[in-house]
């Protein structure tokens, strides 16, 4: 009801935030996860009739509570500009960078410079997830090799694997959303050649050398057949988006088919690494 109020209005954006702690990490294709309790904000022209959005506002469940309706003016200025202020190069292991538009980063032969914004698809490697992932490619040679990218999000795992050297990278997503992302971000990476962008319906590969899962525990444990049989004997499989505490159940769902090469965690999160027996 906020929000139809705050439309009605005349708001020129509205954002609906988590009030408390309830993280919605990776919804479905379709849904509309809310959380518990809801912070709605609204941003209006400065020439609003106050008095008369107070009126209306009020009449929304719960804002005769003290402090639940707040004001707050906001200087003019480029937003698109300032979103993207926050983000700058960022640096995974020795030599892979993800590089926003309009940025650089010091010239070094060895460097690989992946230019991705933030966008609507998950990924762009500020979440430890991604993180624990692109460091994990970073110290591989993957030249020549086939990849598979299961959850691909924005892409950003196939692309750094593309400029990496290897010879085949299928993205799979359920999301067409997320497929389309990364299409854009191969084709903006100059690695459209090496990237297929695939549905789970369509996707058939069963010799990948490497597999990269970075989803969540629920889904790393139902695709556990999927996700190991598309990768050949002795071929790595990484899979994150899981937390620490979950790393035991889902290595479970990968046995005996994969053994654990390696774990790594950061801020919570788990990075596993299998190899395909």
């Amino acid at each position: 009801m906020a929000e139809l109020a705050m439309e009605q209005l005349g708001a020129l954006a509205i954002t609906l935030e988590d009030d408390e702690d309830h993280p919605v990490l990776e919804p479905g294709p379709g849904e509309t996860p809310l959380w518990p309790s809801v912070h709605v904000r609204g941003l209006f022209e400065s020439g609003i009739d106050r008095q008369h959005a107070l009126a209306v506002l009020k009449t929304v469940p719960g804002s005769e509570r003290p402090g639940n309706v707040r004001w707050r003016e906001v200087g003019d200025q480029d937003w698109v500009r300032a979103w993207m202020d926050r983000f700058r190069p960022m640096q995974f292991g020795r030599h892979l960078w993800i590089v926003p538009s309009g940025m650089s980063i010091p010239f070094e032969p060895e460097n690989i410079e992946l230019h991705l914004d933030p966008g609507l698809a998950f990924g762009t490697g500020t979440h430890p997830t991604t993180a624990l992932c692109l460091e994990w490619l970073d110290g591989q040679d993957v030249e020549g090799l086939e990849v598979v990218d299961y959850g691909c999000g924005s892409g950003i795992l196939a692309i750094a694997a593309s400029l990496k050297g290897a010879k085949r990278v299928d993205c799979v997503d359920n999301d067409p959303q997320a497929l389309e992302a990364s299409a854009s971000n191969a084709a903006r990476n100059q690695v459209s050649d090496v990237i297929r962008c695939v549905a789970p319906d369509s996707f058939t590969s069963k010799e990948a050398n490497v597999v990269l899962a970075n989803i969540l525990a629920g889904p790393l444990i139902e695709l556990a057949p999927v996700i190991s049989g598309c990768a050949r004997r002795g071929a790595h499989i990484v899979l994150s988006g899981l937390l620490e505490e979950q790393v035991e159940e889902v290595v479970a769902a990968y046995l005996p088919a994969c053994r654990v090469q390696e774990v790594s965690d950061c801020d919570g999160w788990a990075r596993v690494v299998l190899l395909r027996s």
